[in-house]
């Protein structure tokens, strides 16, 4: 994504987007995080590190565009035909993915390149999220369950799984997890 437009690119705009993540990518894997700069990163890629720098300004919003991308659900979440399990299921999922070191490190990617100033710290992270819960709730109230709202799943489940990661002293156990669900559970307040 444009991070400056917010568009999608297309042609060969979107060539240079590919190429770029991809040399990020790459070289993430063989060199490690910690030692990408922008002009090894444009010569992986074939492209000049002034595109970089006009593109995404340094190469903390590069590494923050690049988080996000890899940040975006593949597909919908499983089905297993009773909210709680699906609920379960799929935070179980999220939690073992943002306490990875990978997932760890996106995020840091994500909030270092998107604090900038005064501005809120802006991010598609959180809608990617909520849509993946929304599938869940709306699949449970068509088959007549009741279901919390996704914002309460949300503030609930997912935020103390982002808080305890990036601040905790240790991530949220499974069983801590399962309550949190639990809780939200209790206060369902969407029927069908």
């Amino acid at each position: 994504m444009n991070t400056k437009t917010g568009l999608r690119p297309g042609g060969r705009s979107a060539r240079v987007q590919a190429a770029v993540h991809k040399a990020v990518s790459e070289l993430s894997d063989s060199h490690g995080r910690t030692e990408l700069t922008v002009p090894l990163i444009a010569a992986r890629a074939g492209v000049t590190p002034s595109t970089i720098y006009r593109r995404w300004g340094d190469l903390a919003e590069l590494l923050a565009d690049v988080a996000k991308e890899q940040l975006r659900p593949e597909g919908e979440p499983e089905d297993t035909g009773e909210l709680r399990s699906d609920l379960r299921q799929w935070a179980e999922l999220y939690l073992d993915e943002m306490t990875s070191e990978i997932g760890l490190g996106m995020m840091r990617d994500v909030i270092s390149g998107s604090a900038r100033g005064d501005s809120p710290v802006p991010c598609q992270c959180a809608a990617f999220t909520q849509s993946q819960i929304q599938i869940i709730i709306d699949r449970a109230i068509a088959r007549g369950e009741a279901a919390p709202a996704a914002e309460a799943v949300m503030d609930g489940v997912v935020a103390p799984i982002i808080y305890r990661t990036l601040f905790g002293p240790a991530p949220l156990s499974r069983q801590g997890l399962h309550n949190l669900i639990d809780a939200c559970m209790r206060n369902a307040l969407i029927t069908a």
